[in-house]
Formats: structure tokens, C-alpha cells, sequence
């Protein structure tokens, strides 16, 4: 709400109604009631401020009290004829909250899926503290239970941001049961925050940042890859709070050309599944091998398995795909193979 000085108009009435009323002793007419009413739906679509607009029927009524025999009345009278201007304002500034919510709603689904051309998003922009001329990146948090712009935690995150970095460009909301923080890319140290605050107030929820873009369609393909960079660590089993997804390149390559990835799977990994008990045991032992930088020992305790029935299974891969896990040869074909299985699903998906 702005602070200007309250319109002479918007009392319009009211030391009538205070003339009357109290010489009468009667209360106010259904029409007066109306006109406070609407006056004070005015005087909020003019977007002044509460205060301003009690104190000036105030002064008018400590006016026209110097002149009553009967301040009670007088008081009473004021206070009826407030209270319809009060209900008024509230009903109008409901309405106005839930019109700003629903602009404010389409403008961020808009941005984040670049429905809408880069100069009306840009100039609807700026009216909620955005400047599109700046390169952004999105960070996007996913808990346990889904959150919508009502919820207590998108409220207090944005209380907290708002709070240490001030109007900084910055963008909170919800999308999808999400919490996302839209945040300009010089401004690094706010999706950081960002991310350590609402891994905690998620309870452990799990946050991806995307890759900083300039302009409106940036942001949309930033959250995309805030989006793909959490669906990629379900998939693959990544246990860290926070992953950005500049970091998980390799991963979009390797599904860009997503037949050329299941001949890879197939043809490197296809004969585990002569095993008996099938290909999967053999695929998380390769899993385990390799993500403990090919040390027979650590990767055995992480299977709880002796070193000597890892050892065994390592050698009936080698024996099976005709590549040893050993072998720097043909490590990279084998581990590049078992990352594409995750990406796959393979062998629980067919291929």
C-alpha cells in the first residue's frame, strides 16, 4: 500500500451522515451504508493505506464532536459508519489479493515454461520484482509432501531470503507440489541459501539447480534442468542434498541418442542375464565396483559380501561379456554401460 494523501472524495458523505444521525439519534440508512461501502472498495482499489484512511474520519469526527451535545451518540455513529467502509475496503482488497494471486500464478507458469513472448514477459516482470535483462538460474526443491503458495514453509523461506538479501531480483514460489527460487545468476549466494533452507525446512528435501541462462526463455530451460536433474538422481540413486546440474552433463549426452545407449546396454551388459539369478545381482556388484573406485575390498563390504564372492562375481562378468572389470581397457565400456542401465532401468524395464 502506497501512503498518499487520502482523496477528499473518499469521505464524501460523512459529516452528513454524522450531522444527521446524531441529531436524530437514529442509526444509518441501508443507503448510507452502501455508499460507505463503496467508498471504501475505492479507496482500496486506489491502493491507499488503512491507517491513512482512519485517521482522516477521525479527525473528521473530533470536527464535528466539537459541535454535539451527544458524543456517545457521535462516537456510535462513526463507528457504524467505519465499519462499512472497513467492510467495503476488505472486500475489495480480498478480491484485488485473489486477482494479483491469479496474474501471478499464469506469469510464473509463463516463465517457466516459456509459453509467452520475451517482451510481455518481460514487462509483466518487472511488476513482481523481476528484471529479465539479467541472466537467472533456477533452483527447484523437491520434499516429501507436495507445497502450494498457502503452505507455511514456501511463506517462511521467502520471510528468510527477503530478510537476509532484500529485494534482490528475486522470485520464490511453488509448481507442481515444488518449492522453486527463480534468483539472478551474479547472485550465486542466494540459491545457496536458498538450497541449505529449504533442504531443512523439507525435511530433507532434495534441491537441483540448473545452469544460469540470460533472458525470459533462460529461466524456462534453467528449470528444466532442474527438473531433469531430479528426476536423474531418483533414477540413479544420488544420496546428496544438492546437485547441480552443471555437474551432471555426462548424463544428458549419454540419453540424447537413446537407441544408440541400448545397443551399448544390451550388447555390453545383455549376456549377464544368463546368470542364474538373472542379470541383476551381477549389475549392482559392477555398480558397487566401480563406484568405490574399483577397490575389490571397499565395494565388497559395501555388498556385505567376502572379498573372495566379489572376486567370483567380477570374474563370471569378465567370462559372461567377455570384458574385464579389471581392465583399464575395458573398464570404461563396462562402467559407461552400467550407468545407461540406470538411466534405462535395465533389466527391470525391457529394452
Amino acid at each position: 500500500m502506497t501512503t498518499q494523501a487520502v482523496p477528499g472524495r473518499l469521505l464524501d458523505g460523512y459529516a452528513d451522515i454524522l450531522t444527521e444521525a446524531t441529531a436524530t439519534g437514529r442509526r444509518l440508512t441501508r443507503e448510507e451504508l452502501t455508499s460507505r461501502r463503496a467508498l471504501g472498495a475505492q479507496a482500496a482499489e486506489a491502493g491507499l493505506a488503512w491507517r491513512a484512511l482512519v485517521r482522516e474520519h477521525l479527525t473528521a469526527t473530533r470536527v464535528h464532536g466539537r459541535a454535539t451535545r451527544d458524543p456517545e451518540h457521535l462516537l456510535a455513529t462513526a463507528a457504524q459508519a467505519i465499519d462499512a467502509f472497513a467492510e467495503g475496503y476488505e472486500r475489495a482488497q480480498r478480491m484485488i489479493v485473489r486477482q494479483e494471486g491469479h496474474a501471478r500464478r499464469e506469469f510464473i507458469d509463463d516463465l517457466l515454461h516459456g509459453r509467452a513472448g520475451a517482451g510481455d514477459l518481460a514487462a509483466r516482470a518487472e511488476r513482481f520484482g523481476l528484471r529479465l535483462s539479467h541472466a537467472h538460474a533456477v533452483a527447484v526443491t523437491e520434499g516429501p509432501a507436495p507445497y502450494d503458495d498457502t503452505d507455511a514453509v514456501p511463506r517462511s523461506l521467502e520471510d528468510e531470503l527477503l530478510g537476509r538479501f532484500g529485494d534482490r531480483d528475486i522470485l520464490l514460489s511453488t509448481k507442481d507440489g515444488r518449492l522453486v527460487c527463480v534468483a539472478p545468476a551474479h547472485q550465486d549466494d542466494v540459491l545457496a541459501h536458498f538450497a541449505k533452507l529449504s533442504h531443512a525446512a523439507t525435511d530433507g528435501g532434495r534441491v537441483a539447480l540448473g545452469r544460469p541462462r540470460p533472458g525470459p526463455t533462460g529461466i524456462a530451460h534453467s528449470y528444466e534442468e532442474a527438473l531433469n536433474t531430479l528426476e536423474l538422481a531418483a533414477r540413479m540413486g544420488f544420496d546428496e542434498p544438492v546437485l547441480h546440474a552443471a555437474d551432471l552433463l555426462v548424463f544428458p549426452v549419454l540419453t540424447r541418442d537413446r537407441q544408440a545407449l541400448v545397443d551399448l546396454v544390451l550388447n555390453t551388459l545383455g549376456p549377464l542375464a544368463q546368470a542364474r539369478g538373472g542379470a541383476g545381482p551381477l549389475l549392482k556388484t559392477l555398480q558397487a565396483y566401480f563406484a568405490t573406485g574399483c577397490v575389490t575390498a571397499q565395494a565388497a563390504r559395501r555388498l556385505s559380501l567376502s572379498i573372495r564372492a566379489l572376486s567370483y562375481r567380477l570374474d563370471r562378468v569378465h567370462t559372461l561379456t567377455g570384458s574385464d572389470p579389471a581392465d583399464p581397457r575395458d573398464r570404461y565400456t563396462l562402467q559407461t554401460a552400467v550407468i545407461g542401465a540406470r538411466l534405462l532401468g535395465w533389466p527391470d524395464t525391457a529394452l
